[in-house]
């Protein structure tokens, strides 16, 4: 006799058809549906990390989940990419990174990974030129003065860095390449002592943030005379040339920018770029980056890879050409 048919009730059958409809939908939950972790490849206080958590900020407000700042300095940045390359590729670890990412590879032979391949390229957070800054005592009032001083000292003329394959001792480097002159590097472990010891005068010359050089030069305790931006003017220094006026095609400039690691879902990166394109046009946050004396503005993921790569090769082909060494 053949069994009977289990009956199933019909009250059942309905809950189990809503809740196979409500898997994918939970399976499917729009990112970020947790706290994010944004790591910042440096101490707290510097530019990336400010940087970071205005954007942070900002994150946590649009989505009503938690972007938490983690530092993890050292190594030039390389302890906290490490800890990125290290955490799943799911979009809850993105990080603020800055210049360095482009500068390592060609700087540290023994790099066990390659940022181009590990990392993916979001959204440029920020971007900061450098000034040509003297001290008062130095005679110089324009580029092409300060380039006649240093010749005519025939290699003895000091201009300070803030070390070793730092951005300010490669813009130096270039620019002494590019004017076809010789000069002495001298470099400081760190932005901050390099800064002192030229407003104290013990160095003629210097390379420095717009953003850190700002107030010296307002109030007079520091001379610039060029910018190195890729623009004719700058927002700071409405009336102060670019070097490219005298070095065509000279343009550098710090910057910012968020990455995730490759293999992160494509429909996250292009929602985490869509709010922080939305983010950076919002007048609080043009104010804020302002207040800092950086500039952002609208960009793709498309853009800023490119940019990526264009400053990696830029930097992989000079720092060997200058034989610049982290020693």
């Amino acid at each position: 006799m053949p069994k009977p048919l289990l009956r199933v009730p019909r009250r059942a059958i309905l809950a189990g058809g809503a809740a196979a409809l409500a898997a994918p939908a939970l399976a499917q939950a729009p990112w970020p549906n947790r706290p994010v972790r944004m790591v910042v490849p440096w101490p707290a206080g510097g530019a990336a990390d400010l940087t970071g958590r205005i954007y942070a900020n900002a994150l946590s407000q649009k989505t009503g989940q938690p972007f938490v700042v983690e530092n993890r300095g050292g190594a030039t940045g390389v302890i906290g990419e490490q800890a990125v390359i290290q955490a799943p590729a799911d979009g809850y670890t993105i990080m603020n990174e800055s210049t360095p990412i482009s500068i390592t590879p060609a700087l540290m032979r023994d790099l066990p990974f390659s940022p181009m391949r590990e990392f993916l390229p979001v959204f440029q957070t920020m971007s900061v030129p450098q000034l040509m800054l003297l001290h008062p005592s130095v005679p110089a009032r324009s580029v092409a003065e300060a380039i006649a001083l240093i010749r005519a000292a025939n290699g003895n003329f000091p201009i300070g860095s803030s070390g070793n394959g730092s951005m300010q001792h490669l813009v130096m480097e270039l620019f002494v390449r590019g004017a076809g002159l010789r000069a002495t590097h001298v470099p400081y472990r760190g932005g901050g002592p390099a800064l002192a010891d030229l407003l104290a005068g013990s160095i003629p010359m210097y390379f420095g943030n717009v953003n850190s050089a700002v107030p010296h030069v307002r109030s007079g305790s520091l001379r610039a005379l060029c910018h190195t931006a890729g623009t004719p003017r700058i927002n700071a220094f409405p009336d102060l040339p670019a070097l490219s006026e005298t070095i065509p095609g000279f343009e550098t400039a710090e910057w910012n920018g968020i990455f995730v690691r490759v293999g992160t879902p494509p429909e996250i990166v292009a929602r985490l770029s869509a709010l922080l394109n939305e983010i950076v046009v919002e007048p609080a946050i043009q104010q804020t980056l302002r207040n800092g004396d950086l500039t952002a503005g609208p960009n793709t993921p498309e853009q800023f890879a490119a940019f990526f790569r264009s400053q990696t090769e830029k930097w992989g082909k000079f720092i060997p050409e200058a034989n610049i060494r982290l020693e």
